[in-house]
């Protein structure tokens, strides 16, 4: 399993920005085809972002050597 290293600000960055999209995600699923389809991309952002705010591990980060954990996690 991969060792936490999202944490600080960047976690707090995190879960607003998969909050928002999670947000526009909503918003664009009662639109036409055309907003759906943008509604399923920002859906899938908004997963992503959520998901490493929440268990503090994103694989991108561990791939260049990216540790905002510190000592806190």
């Amino acid at each position: 399993m991969l060792a936490k290293n999202v944490g600080g600000l960047d976690r707090q960055i995190r879960f607003l920005a998969g909050a928002v999209l999670l947000t526009v995600a909503l918003a664009g699923l009662a639109t036409d085809v055309a907003g759906r389809s943008l509604a399923l991309v920002a859906l899938a952002g908004a997963a992503g972002l959520l998901f490493n705010a929440v268990t503090q591990r994103c694989l991108l980060n561990r791939l260049l050597g990216i540790d905002t954990c510190g000592d806190t996690c």
